[in-house]
């Protein structure tokens, strides 16, 4: 495991070095949002519902909702005049009996680990809380939140749980029933059933039979073939489609502005020029051979020409 948290627990002059770990890891099936034709992921853009033009990450503000639906646009120098707390202290307020903490408040819980010579404080801390019978109420300082929170004892561990807020829980407003409405052979039929079904509580005789059911389906298919090999996806930035586009109307513009049509696509054009054209420039070298090939012709025939001559000279000396 890795550390989330480093810090200390006090409690009068008793400084206790720890180490906090996350208890619980998700092992939730979750599913991915792709087209049923190939199977390409579906990607969501930030968007402006009022002017329906995609905003940047780096233009987004934090904005509260009122009541009456006007937005409050808070800005990062109004975030930064807040008061958060980023103490490293788990600071007991006071140890209160077990029984008197709703498991309701109960919210998130980090194992603690002792850090180099907390080892003994943290062991009579443990002891403390055990024998006592009673559970540490903490402030702790998490992701710049104070939080309220809780230590206990569990197989040797100093367990923190982080707590709800008391006005976080919400009062139910409903009817739940009359108990006095229910006849007694009917409510002693129902603690019968009770007892009939008691027993003691083991987890590991329970699992998730829906991950594990989804999980069988998955190699099913991925045995069978029935996979989707959805083409790599073209790593682009926004900035150069944008630019490519400007570009295109820019271009349309021109061609408008001076009364020609718009002609191809930008994409269409560049994608043409990319592509090699033939010139009558690649047919010089066979001119250019031609042009050797006459100049061989020429000085043949002049030889010839000349051994005709000093023939004739020949025959009329003879």
């Amino acid at each position: 495991m890795r550390a989330i948290w480093k810090g200390a627990v006090s409690f009068g002059l008793v400084s206790v070095p720890v180490k906090l770990y996350a208890v619980t890891e998700s092992r939730d099936i979750s599913f991915r949002q792709v087209h049923a034709k190939d199977g390409g992921r579906i990607r969501y853009q930030r968007v402006c519902s009022l002017d329906g033009e995609e905003v940047a990450y780096a233009d987004i503000a934090k904005g509260f909702e009122t009541e009456d639906g006007e937005m409050v646009i808070l800005t990062d120098e109004d975030l930064a005049e807040l008061p958060v707390s980023s103490s490293r202290e788990i600071s007991v307020e006071k140890f209160v009996p077990s029984e008197q903490i709703d498991p309701m408040l109960m919210e998130k819980s980090y194992y603690l680990e002792p850090e180099g010579a907390g080892a003994k404080p943290y062991a009579l801390l443990r002891e403390a809380l055990l024998e006592a019978d009673r559970m540490a109420l903490v402030t702790v300082s998490l992701r710049n939140r104070m939080s309220l929170a809780v230590l206990r004892v569990r197989d040797d561990v100093i367990v923190l749980q982080t707590m709800m807020w008391p006005d976080e829980v919400r009062t139910p407003d409903f009817n739940t029933g009359d108990p006095e409405s229910a006849k007694p052979q009917e409510a002693k039929m129902a603690r019968m059933l009770v007892e009939t079904l008691a027993g003691d509580f083991d987890a590991s005789e329970y699992e998730d039979d829906y991950r594990a059911a989804v999980e069988a389906l998955v190699e099913a298919k991925v045995e069978g073939g029935e996979v989707e090999k959805a083409p790599a996806e073209a790593k682009t930035s926004g900035e150069v489609v944008d630019l490519l586009a400007a570009l295109q109307r820019s271009v349309e513009a021109a061609k408008s502005a001076r009364g020609e049509t718009s002609g191809l696509d930008v994409r269409e054009e560049a994608a043409e020029d990319s592509v090699p054209k033939k010139t009558a420039g690649k047919k010089a070298p066979t001119k250019k051979a031609t042009g050797k090939k006459a100049a061989s012709k020429s000085t043949t025939s002049k030889s010839t020409a000349k051994k005709g001559t000093a023939k004739k000279s020949t025959r009329k000396a003879s």
